[in-house]
């Protein structure tokens, strides 16, 4: 008799870390997944300040250290060294729901595809929710392009993408300090279906030290480069999906 060999696809959870005091709530609710079959990559991108914070995690996650080189360069490293056949990014301020993992694969499978994003909530210092749906729902495709042309409407935190995604357009740009997911999801939208749940599933934490209140004016400029940068390549997106009218 042959025994059907049941295989459980895996996630591999990328947590970048730079002198963040929040990083063990962000570990918390990633080891904690009511989906078991995940592996959690922390990288270190060269922190001086509350490192201690991951000494009670170390027998329950992957741990990478190395020198800082920004978000790019530690989501990548992490990337390099995952084996799960899907990725998910947690920024080391944020914080998964229980069931993120579980009900994003599960959304994924259903429609056959190969990159999502879901909504979120807003949540203070004290990790209290402000606002409980934050994100933004485009009714259609050519409203969600329209909008990539100008900005990032897309947190990073609540994407969940197969691995091949990699293999297929490369990395997060390590030149860009900022927007190195913007870029990526300006690459992506090109060859890939952009599924989004319309559920929260991240808590995104909004504090005085976030990197989008300190770097805003840089932030922009990156943004402003990289509309330049796509603009035909969405333009001609927008045609094709006009054109199916």
């Amino acid at each position: 008799m042959i025994k059907k060999v049941i295989i459980i696809t895996k996630v591999s959870i990328i947590i970048p870390f730079y002198n963040c005091s929040y990083v063990d709530q962000a570990i918390d609710s990633a080891i904690n997944q009511t989906y078991d079959n995940i592996e959690v990559i922390v990288v270190n991108d060269g922190s001086t300040r509350f490192t201690e914070k991951i000494i009670p995690y170390l027998n329950r996650i992957r741990y990478i250290e190395k020198g800082n080189g920004g978000t790019a360069s530690a989501l990548n490293l992490g990337i390099k060294n995952a084996t799960g056949d899907y990725f998910s990014w947690l920024s080391s301020d944020d914080i998964f729901y229980k069931d993120k993992i579980a009900k994003q694969l599960n959304f994924m499978k259903e429609r056959n595809g190969s990159f999502s994003y879901t909504n979120y909530s807003f949540i203070n210092k004290d990790s209290q929710i402000t606002k409980s749906a934050a994100g933004v729902y485009f009714p259609n495709r050519i409203d969600f392009l329209q909008h990539l042309r100008t900005g990032n409407s897309i947190n990073g935190c609540t994407v969940m993408m197969k691995m091949e995604l990699f293999s297929k357009l490369g990395v997060f740009n390590e030149g860009l300090k900022f927007t190195q997911d913007y870029d990526f999801w300006l690459r992506a939208v090109q060859h890939y279906e952009f599924y989004y749940l319309n559920e929260p599933l991240l808590k995104y934490r909004v504090h005085n030290d976030m990197g989008t209140k300190k770097h805003y004016e840089d932030i922009m400029k990156e943004v402003r480069t990289l509309n330049q940068k796509y603009e035909d390549q969405l333009i001609n997106l927008i045609n094709i999906e006009n054109s199916k009218k």
